[in-house]
């Protein structure tokens, strides 16, 4: 008899869609911290290596404490975890924007990390719960927050930019609006742990904890990591320095850049779920490497905008495959999991930013750039070490293989 497989996962669309909402507010305020560093350098004379350090105190402070979180959500479900991160990281954007020196903007920057921190564990646990295996679901949930990070350059322009940094109180409205959401709706439940559509890993499952392959997966996010934070940071200043360009111009790439992440993030999921996500995180970890050289020696405006969008849609494709491969490795933390792979995505990139600053300000944004092109080689070359593993157990095969179809008593027909 055909060994029958796993029923599939009901998709709970209205579960998903709020938590969706929700990452799109978080991730507005983890985007406005880049998109606010111009005008910091224009109004109050920064340098880069001190952009920089705001860029640490946002990413690497967030993804240093974001596995703490994931510890506690594997331990006990905190759906409150939620609501409080992205009002944690409003509450720290717009005191950055009205601070009176620069060590106070550093901790205003350190607190907004904080709550984005607070919020990543516990959302994406939730997602996979409503979402099932399915690439496509956990796809949506990931767009949400680039959408969020797409809306911040021109929000943040449209706020501090037309009203000076007075204007950086406005940026709390879309938190109020997305708390009121969420009061309104009810807090979202836990999901039982052994249920069979709960999240991979759940207790009782009886898988182990792939631990190596983990570690291969966090080396690649490491890698993806580093370009991503440096050219968000960066994109805006390089159009605006180099190419003499309008702070406008610069906030636009930087749109692009974001934007095309989110439709990068969704055809991610569709290709994860028709090809094999390790088909799909391979392709675009490949296909962004050459839009980074676009992006590093665009001899013109335009080039560099296509180069920038190219690069954030190609880097977004295998979004969603990093963090179901993560929770697939380690079945038995998901909440570990999710923290540690999305900590460390941005972890890595914000403790290099002051390096990268003083590159800059010692050689230049080009140099530095072109520095991220040896850099992001190194995880396009590791993704063909990862092995593939169905929720349900390890995949037979070589690494990357998609699960062969059940065999059928009494031979092929």
């Amino acid at each position: 008899m055909t060994t029958p497989a796993p029923p599939a996962p009901t998709v709970r669309k209205g579960r998903l869609a709020l938590l969706s909402a929700t990452h799109a507010v978080n991730d507005l305020y983890q985007a406005a911290i880049p998109a606010m560093l111009p005008f910091l350098m224009d109004e109050r004379g920064y340098s880069y290596t001190a952009v920089s350090g705001l860029a640490f105190a946002a990413s690497g402070v967030s993804s240093l404490s974001q596995p703490l979180f994931g510890v506690l959500t594997d331990r006990r479900t905190r759906a409150w975890l939620v609501p409080a991160g992205f009002c944690v990281a409003a509450a720290g954007v717009v005191a950055a924007a009205s601070a009176p020196n620069y060590l106070i903007t550093w901790l205003c920057v350190a607190l907004a990390g904080l709550g984005i921190a607070a919020y990543h564990p516990p959302a994406t646990s939730q997602a996979r719960v409503a979402g099932g295996s399915s690439q496509k679901a956990m796809s949506v949930f990931s767009v949400g927050g680039t959408v969020g990070g797409a809306l911040a350059p021109p929000l943040v322009t449209l706020t501090i930019g037309a009203l000076g940094f007075s204007g950086g109180r406005l940026l709390a409205v879309p938190a109020a609006v997305m708390l009121l959401v969420w009061l309104w709706r009810g807090r979202i439940p836990a999901a039982p742990a052994r249920r069979a559509d709960a999240a991979p890993g759940a207790a009782g499952s009886g898988l182990t904890d792939d631990w190596r392959s983990f570690a291969r997966l966090v080396a690649v996010i490491i890698g993806w990591s580093i370009p991503y934070v440096t050219v968000t940071s960066l994109v805006s200043l390089h159009a605006q320095r180099d190419l003499g360009q309008s702070a406008a111009a610069g906030a636009a790439t930087l749109t692009c850049c974001t934007a095309a992440g989110a439709v990068g993030t969704l055809l991610g999921g569709w290709l994860g779920d028709r090809f094999g996500r390790l088909t799909a995180l391979r392709a675009g970890y490949a296909a962004a490497l050459p839009a980074l050289c676009g992006v590093v020696f665009a001899p013109v405006y335009p080039v560099l905008v296509v180069s920038a969008t190219l690069f954030g849609l190609a880097l977004f494709v295998p979004y969603s495959a990093h963090v179901t491969l993560a929770q697939d490795y380690l079945p038995n933390r998901p909440g570990t999991a999710s923290g540690l792979t999305l900590g460390l995505a941005m972890a890595a990139g914000g403790l290099c930013s002051p390096l990268f600053g003083r590159l800059a300000d010692a050689r230049g944004l080009t140099t530095t750039l072109a520095v991220l092109i040896a850099v992001f080689a190194v995880p396009v070359l590791l993704t063909w070490r990862l092995p593939e593993r169905s929720p349900h157990g390890p995949v037979a095969g070589a690494p990357g293989d998609r699960p062969a179809p059940a065999p059928v008593a009494g031979g092929a027909r």
